[in-house]
């Protein structure tokens, strides 16, 4: 038995006014929705608080008090509302490669999905962060697909698929993942490292990410930028606390918690 979501409150947190059906438009419709309802965001894991992969936990949290979440809970949450749909939904690990220098190792910590819709088979992703796909890719190897944002692609190699998007007119290596359902605790220990281990970006830096129809908005520590499709990026220094807050509540359309040490823990972000 998969936990019931409330597909009520969910449409209405990403503003999905069209009836829920399990087809490719709907879900189309729904990634495209949920990405610029929802921010990517970790202050969770920022000020050391245990990230819950309850579905009915992260339901409170990202649908009815107005938060958003990392991947583990992006993809959580969308994993439930589709399998409500009827859906087949297999969770995935993968080793990110954003980033990083080539060659270097990378962990099992990013979580995305793979969603069989009229018996093909499509990767969903709304918990990347900057980069958080903005459609279903068709798990077909080398076709550049287009999206509301970048084009992307998929190359497969010894049973090891690789997702890039083109950005600034390179194709660049998001992560590397096999199309093998990961099990619950899979799950449970790659969040648990990603949002408590030391060398996790999520433990010691703000990030936060939402995408809308022609513009990818970021925030990092104490820079808030706006990615314009096509043109240039505009670059805003935010040097103080309420300056991030402002950007939180106003841009990422977030309700802050009320934890005594967020200001604290904000102030504390490195330059």
């Amino acid at each position: 038995m998969h936990p019931v979501i409330d597909l009520g409150a969910y449409a209405r947190r990403i503003g999905f006014l069209d009836p829920m059906r399990a087809d490719l438009a709907t879900v189309q419709g729904i990634v495209r929705a949920h990405v610029a309802a929802i921010a990517f965001e970790n202050l969770d894991a920022l000020m050391g608080k245990p990230i819950d992969l309850d579905p009915l936990g992260i339901e409170d949290k990202l649908v009815h008090r107005g938060r958003g979440g990392y991947c583990f809970e992006h993809n959580r949450l969308l994993a439930e509302v589709l399998r409500s749909l009827d859906l087949r939904v297999d969770c995935l690990l993968a080793r990110v490669l954003w980033n990083r220098p080539d060659g270097a190792a990378a962990p099992l910590s990013h979580m995305a999905l793979r969603v069989v819709i009229d018996e093909e088979p499509w990767l969903v992703d709304v918990g990347f962060g900057g980069l958080s796909l903005s459609s279903a890719l068709r798990l077909s190897r080398g076709l550049e697909q287009l999206t509301p944002h970048e084009p992307c692609r998929l190359l497969e190699r010894d049973d090891e698929w690789l997702l890039q998007a083109q950005v600034a007119g390179q194709w660049r290596s998001l992560y590397r993942f096999r199309q093998q359902p990961c099990e619950e605790i899979d799950l449970a220990v790659a969040n648990h490292y990603v949002s408590t281990h030391p060398e996790s970006p999520f433990t010691h830096q703000l990030i936060v990410a939402r995408t809308i129809a022609d513009q990818r908005l970021t925030l990092r520590n104490h820079e808030f930028t706006i990615h314009h499709r096509g043109g240039p990026s505009e670059h805003y220094p935010l040097p103080t606390t309420t300056d991030i807050r402002r950007v939180l509540e106003r841009h990422f359309m977030l309700v802050l918690p009320a934890h005594a040490g967020l200001d604290r823990r904000l102030a504390m972000l490195p330059r």
